[in-house]
């Protein structure tokens, strides 16, 4: 565990003491004590905050997905939400806020941590002037979409994608959502499971990424091509009949937030053979009923495959139900968008094309 603050580790001592398969090994006051005790102690996972002095989550984590690769927890504030999902670029697996103390939160925070301690991780290679290596490297320099060059759009499409993920899926929707061209004529909408608090940050982080515009999804909006909605973690992303965003209540039954079975039961309903159902990595079987809804709704589908997945779970349940069209590796899947989508693009954009 790695926190400055005694209460905070405390806490999470507290919480995960209770299970007798956790065994807590160490405790960490900063960064660099995070970076030897790793060495020493050799754990299966670390717990990291991000403000720490000495050296801080961020430095922590590179040094030590450099030199001794261990499965890393960012445990952090919802205020920094955005230097979380940088540290997921450095190699951690995912991200959580503060617990409290509660039985639903101990719980959830338990099973989180033994899942995570068994996914295998690798060596992440620094460049030479000691920086963290970007998480990919694009074929030409990255440019915003600004909500202004969209004004004038035209709202009729052929498609709509909704993508449904899970742990290691902000990863993946990184390496996706980058490689997608800014032309791209179709609306993307995407629900994955989140700390409360975190989306907006998520959101941000891949803006910084992506070519087309990213934003967070907010109720009663029209659902526009070439732009990606990411549901907030409070309310289950929907589409209505008039191709709106519908952003509704949980159900107290509902495991993961947001749930990406409304997301892919709505676009099954709405779009019918016009969607495109997209599941990627993460524990659990969120997604496949929706995912199967979608096929019989004539839609097309597709899963990540286990070798480039976190977590083959909620991605291997689609797939074992039949409902999947095309297993690919993560790194083929933008390309397989692009396919979909068809030649159409912004005429705006076309036209002010070298």
């Amino acid at each position: 565990m790695t926190d400055d603050s005694s209460l905070a580790r405390a806490l999470l001592r507290s919480l995960l003491e209770g299970d007798e398969q956790i065994e807590i090994v160490g405790e960490a006051k900063n960064g660099q004590d995070a970076v030897d005790l790793v060495h020493e102690l050799k754990p299966d996972l670390v717990t990291m905050d991000l403000e720490m002095p000495v050296m801080n989550g961020m430095q922590a984590i590179t040094e030590i997905m450099a030199t001794r690769a261990v499965p890393i927890l960012v445990v952090s504030s919802v205020a920094d939400a955005l230097n979380a999902y940088e540290a997921v670029a450095s190699g951690a697996l995912e991200v959580v806020g503060k617990p409290e103390y509660d039985s639903k939160t101990a719980a959830e925070f338990v099973a989180k941590v033994k899942l995570l301690a068994r996914v295998p991780v690798i060596t992440h290679i620094r460049s030479r002037a000691g920086a963290k290596a970007p998480l990919m490297t694009p074929a030409t320099p990255l440019t915003m979409v600004q909500p202004s060059a969209i004004v004038n759009a035209p709202t009729g499409y052929r498609r709509a994608f909704a993508i449904a993920s899970s742990t290691g899926g902000p990863q993946a929707l990184a390496l996706i959502l980058s490689r997608l061209p800014a032309d791209f004529a179709c609306p993307i909408l995407v629900s994955q499971h989140i700390s409360d608090g975190f989306a907006g940050g998520m959101a941000d982080w891949l803006s910084g990424l992506c070519k087309i515009e990213l934003r967070l999804a907010r109720d009663g909006e029209l659902i526009l091509p070439g732009v990606v909605y990411i549901s907030p973690s409070e309310m289950n992303l929907t589409v209505t009949p008039s191709r709106r965003i519908a952003l509704v209540e949980q159900q107290v039954k509902e495991v993961y937030h947001p749930s990406c079975n409304a997301l892919l039961n709505a676009m099954a309903s709405v779009y019918g053979r016009d969607s495109v159902g997209i599941i990627l990595t993460g524990m659990g079987s969120d997604g496949a009923k929706g995912i199967e809804n979608i096929r019989k709704a004539g839609g097309a589908t597709l899963a990540q495959d286990e070798a480039s997945s976190v977590i083959f779970g909620m991605n291997k349940v689609a797939i074992d139900s039949g409902s999947v069209q095309q297993i690919l590796p993560v790194g083929d899947v933008a390309q397989e968008m692009i396919r979909l989508a068809g030649n159409n693009v912004f005429p705006s954009l076309e036209a002010n094309r070298p």
